[in-house]
């Protein structure tokens, strides 16, 4: 798929069961497990075994995954769910009435030393035709293509402040961003409310500083 070299090509299918007779999923996951999705393919595996580019420093393998949908929008907790049981990167490709949407969280490896992942923030694309998807493979390193990946799916909203800037750092900065417009949005009612004249200029001395951060991300 997605134009990516035969000798990537994995295509197996996947039984959605195998993600949901987990002792820890709940009820209502397994329930989304079942609406939801109708068919999981494992299309392609894109490492250093099976294409031409080094082997990455943090990033061994990126699997392309088919998710063939029985209604939409699929709840983000399902792919959650799957990135939390597979040990690697993924890229999800939704397929719903002939459309595509590709998807992927920025992914890294825990704190703790462990082989656990911590899975950030999705992103995705609009529903287009496959042959639309903005993705293309790039980059010299297994590392290299699984940020081009994300970055190609995320678009505007990982746009790198400097050529040099990380993805991890795009990352950081665009989180960073989102957590200041919530707490601005939340200052704004706060000061509507205050009816005490001092603590009504303390709130705005507050919500200036928050202003001048957001303007300097």
């Amino acid at each position: 798929m997605i134009g990516l070299p035969k000798t990537t090509e994995f295509n197996k299918r996947i039984p959605k069961q195998k993600f949901y007779e987990n002792l820890s999923v709940t009820p209502a996951m397994k329930r989304i497990f079942v609406e939801q999705i109708k068919t999981i393919y494992w299309r392609n595996k894109i490492a250093a075994s099976t294409i031409n580019l080094s082997a990455g420093e943090t990033v061994t393998e990126v699997e392309v995954f088919e998710v063939k949908l029985n209604t939409s929008p699929l709840d983000e907790s399902v792919l959650r769910q799957m990135d939390k049981e597979i040990p690697y990167h993924i890229i999800f490709l939704l397929e719903y009435e002939g459309r595509y949407q590709a998807w992927t969280a920025y992914k890294e490896a825990a704190s703790s030393g462990t082989s656990a992942f911590k899975v950030g923030t999705y992103y995705h694309t609009d529903w287009l035709p496959e042959n639309e998807l903005p993705l293309k493979l790039e980059g010299l390193s297994i590392d290299a293509a699984y940020e081009n990946f994300v970055r190609q799916i995320a678009g505007d909203a990982l746009e790198p402040e400097t050529t040099d800037e990380s993805l991890a750092e795009s990352v950081v900065r665009t989180e960073r961003r989102k957590e200041l417009e919530k707490q601005i949005a939340k200052m704004q009612v706060n000061v509507r409310k205050e009816k005490q004249l001092n603590k009504q200029v303390q709130l705005n001395a507050e919500l200036k500083k928050l202003k001048k951060e957001l303007e300097e991300i």
